[in-house]
């Protein structure tokens, strides 16, 4: 049995990795950061990730109130 949804997360993960790699020419496998600059990148991450879901959520309570079948985007 395969759980499509691991699946999914696996092959995204694969592809922010390769996306990663071309674009800096490092892995996460580096030693020039220390645990601090690990922490700031996780903590920037993070936040970008509240202001995305600030935004969706935003978008379905208008849909909502709209009647308006929400989609996203």
């Amino acid at each position: 049995m395969t759980d499509t949804i691991v699946a999914a997360v696996r092959a995204d993960l694969a592809e922010r990795s390769a996306r990663g790699i071309a674009k800096y020419g490092v892995t996460l496998d580096r030693t020039d950061l220390s645990r601090a600059d690990w922490l700031r990148h996780a903590y920037e991450e993070a936040l970008d990730l509240a202001l995305y879901l600030r935004r969706a959520l935003r978008d379905a309570e208008r849909a909502e109130v709209t009647g308006i079948e929400f989609r996203g985007g």
